[in-house]
């Protein structure tokens, strides 16, 4: 984990849940991630590829999400 450094921007308001199957309609345990600013750069239904990296995970995002998360 590399931590804040140039070029990173702290997202406020995001929440991460484990999401366990069987509850509140889950039909697979996963991980939520919400908040407004993340729903801006990732729309409904769109996507995308995770990978782990040391001490988190990686997104990664396709142009026109790379281009709403530069604005």
């Amino acid at each position: 984990m590399s931590g804040p450094g140039e070029g990173k921007k702290l997202l406020k308001g995001i929440k991460v849940y484990v999401h366990e199957k069987g509850k509140s309609n889950a039909s697979v345990t996963h991980l939520d991630i919400e908040g407004r600013e993340i729903s801006k750069i990732i729309k409904k239904g769109e996507i995308t590829f995770v990978k782990g990296k040391d001490g988190g995970v990686f997104i990664a995002l396709k142009k026109p999400m790379i281009k709403r998360a530069e604005k």
